[in-house]
């Protein structure tokens, strides 16, 4: 994928499906932005950093309109959605999406030099970041569906991580992107808007889904199977980021 200092690089998945990462963001950090083609639109699944220009980069690979779906309002994930005019999440995070803080965005903590491999321009210091305000220009809820003309995304409202965390599954396919309620890793319910016990329901939710293959928030794909693994190990206290600075330093001396 182009772009300056090569900041962004895509993976093609089958189904039309690409994932977008910027790759000079520690593993540990970095979101994964998803791309779906559709005959009528595009959907763009979360936004990473915005520490690049991103829609210079998407409308080299379509000529549709881009819709960008938030999963949810933390700050690796809405960051380049400010550039984009159709912008879609829950309402429960409206405020936080039109008034983003280092605080309410869940950025304290987790920008700093070490983090980042490469500049993403000259003069960059981490301690400037912040998210551009990036109103919603519509709300998504549970039973929602996304229709692209040729695939349909049913939206699953899966509270916990945050209050307004979102998932889109394809029925057709048993393709779900699940944002951060489901990844990969230590899963993290100890934001400041957090609710363990309404998460511990959202993913006992998850366990009953038919679906296939799950294209996470962070980290690789995986299957149903791993995500019963997943699932099964955070409600036996396992796989929780605890103390999330202690986390970050782990990350970091790793």
């Amino acid at each position: 994928m182009s772009g300056i200092n090569q900041w962004y690089e895509r993976i093609d998945f089958s189904d039309d499906v690409s994932l977008i990462r910027e790759k000079y963001v520690a593993k540990w950090l970095r979101c994964n932005i998803w791309h779906v083609r559709g005959r009528e639109f595009d959907l763009l699944i979360d936004t990473g950093m915005g520490l690049r220009p991103l829609k210079a980069e998407i409308v080299q690979l379509t000529e549709k309109p881009v819709k960008v779906i938030s999963t949810h309002c933390h700050f690796d994930h809405i960051g380049g959605a400010h550039e984009f005019d159709c912008r879609l999440g829950h309402k429960l995070e409206a405020e936080i999406h039109r008034n983003p803080t280092m605080e309410n965005t869940a950025t304290t903590g987790f920008v700093r030099a070490e983090t980042f491999k490469a500049l993403p321009y000259d003069g960059f210091i981490a301690e400037d970041y912040f998210v551009k305000p990036a109103p919603l220009t519509g709300y998504l809820d549970e039973g929602d569906v996304i229709d692209l003309g040729n695939r349909h995304f049913q939206v699953l409202h899966l509270p916990g991580h945050s209050p307004g965390s979102i998932a889109l599954y394809e029925k057709r396919t048993r393709l779900l992107f699940s944002g951060d309620v489901i990844y990969d890793g230590q899963l993290y319910d100890t934001v400041y808007h957090s609710d363990k016990v309404i998460y511990r329901e959202s993913l006992n939710r998850l366990k009953t889904l038919n679906v296939g293959t799950i294209h996470a928030g962070h980290d690789a794909s995986f299957d149903k199977q791993r995500m019963l693994e997943l699932i099964n190990d955070y409600l036996a206290g396992n796989k929780v980021i605890g103390d999330p600075a202690a986390w970050v330093q782990t990350q970091l001396s790793s």
